[in-house]
């Protein structure tokens, strides 16, 4: 389905800088660059990190697309400079210069898990540097900026998308949380996991020290949540239009997500209807329906209820230990330990953060695609015209 917003990102993790393409927002939307690179900032935090967030101090620099700090109709182009760069140059030079051969890093011990050898298989490579550099989920950083730019537009009408932490590992939060809960974790940059409950952060901690001890790493759980969404964003015409089915595969394109859950999916699965379908009431004073539950996520048939929409990621652990698995090399062929490169052993916060970009951009794009506009102003009239109708229902 080709949606009339859209992103793209380029650049590899130890190359010059990453790039993130966004064509599709409406002229005339104020762009706050301090709320962008906080973005940004947000993905590089979490306990379990690697030494490289010590290097990169992530920042965008707008090339095109934003004048006078406004969009003007045309695609956004905003480049994040990679520092590490400096380290790399000689080894992954843009051009083929003499002794680049004698610099390289190459990499023939595949990590399972990784992108590392199915690349390698894919484009004939000996050497699975190219995978991992692309593969890495420092192309994160770009679509995180991306994501801030359709933030900017949600907000313009009352939307809100922020996550928190589940799960790390087998601790979990057992428990539903607020709104008001998440908004207020999200606002404690100081909090090591995101996690709602305090008691149960500290055992994730926990479990991210043994890990760390153990030389191993860890996954987890995250849960995005929309609040403020309208609903009729989305359609249940055809497969491809289903908003469910396209934050689906939004999610699970983050690197190391394996799973991805709608509401209460999992659990539902396992339920009988009465105990799993939402109730629907109608407020008088708030002239909309309502339900008192919301296991369906803010979804139905394809297309947003008006209640929050909840889309979980399930992240496996991260492909590369300091305590590597059995491979096998790309040129001998032998029996190897996996490479080790330098690396994080928990990113379920940051891949919330991640999971918030992406989640955004979908529904910034179900969103101009009902009510479109070529300028801020004629999406608000657009919107403004829609919430007449929903009172008028």
């Amino acid at each position: 389905m080709q949606t009339l917003l859209r992103f793209v990102t380029a650049g590899e993790s130890h190359g010059q800088a990453l790039v993130a393409w966004i064509s599709g927002l409406p002229a005339g939307l104020p762009v706050d660059f301090d709320f962008v690179n906080g973005e940004l900032h947000r993905r590089q935090l979490g306990y379990g990190r690697g030494g490289r967030q010590k290097i990169e101090k992530d920042k965008v620099t707008a090339l095109a697309g934003v004048r006078h700090g406004q969009t003007i109709g045309a695609p956004i182009a905003v480049q994040i400079e990679n520092r590490d760069w400096a380290n790399w140059e000689k080894a992954l030079p843009v051009e083929d210069t003499e002794g680049a051969d004698d610099a390289q890093r190459k990499l023939t011990a595949p990590r399972p898990g990784h992108a590392d050898l199915a690349a390698a298989l894919k484009f004939n490579w000996h050497d699975a540097r190219y995978a991992l550099e692309r593969a890495s989920a420092r192309e994160t950083a770009a679509r995180v900026a991306a994501g801030a730019f359709a933030k900017l537009l949600l907000r313009e009408f009352g939307i809100e998308v922020l996550s928190h932490v589940v799960a790390v590992g087998k601790v979990k939060l057992e428990r539903t949380a607020s709104w008001k809960e998440v908004v207020a974790i999200c606002a404690n940059l100081d909090s090591p996991l995101r996690c709602v409950d305090a008691v149960v952060e500290a055992k994730m901690k926990s479990e991210v020290d043994a890990v760390l001890r153990g030389g191993d790493s860890v996954g987890g759980i995250f849960e995005v949540i929309a609040h403020g969404v309208p609903p009729g964003l989305g359609s249940h015409a055809q497969w491809d239009e289903k908003l469910d089915g396209r934050l689906a595969q939004a999610v699970l394109s983050i690197q190391a997500v394996k799973a991805v859950e709608i509401g209460g999916g999992v659990a539902g699965a396992g339920a009988y209807g009465s105990e799993v379908q939402d109730e629907i009431r109608y407020d008088n004073a708030q002239k909309r329906f309502v339900r008192p539950t919301n296991r369906a996520g803010g979804l139905e048939g394809g297309i947003t209820n008006g209640e929050d929409v909840v889309v979980r990621g399930y992240l496996k652990p991260i492909s590369t230990l300091r305590r590597p698995l059995e491979t096998a090399d790309l040129v001998s062929k032998a029996s190897v330990k996996a490479a080790y490169e330098r690396s994080d052993i928990c990113v379920v916060p940051a891949a919330g953060v991640v999971g918030e970009a992406m989640v955004s951009l979908t529904l910034a794009a179900a969103f101009v695609e009902k009510f479109g506009g070529d300028s801020l102003a004629e999406t608000r009239r657009h919107f403004e015209g829609f919430q007449k109708q929903l009172d008028a229902f």
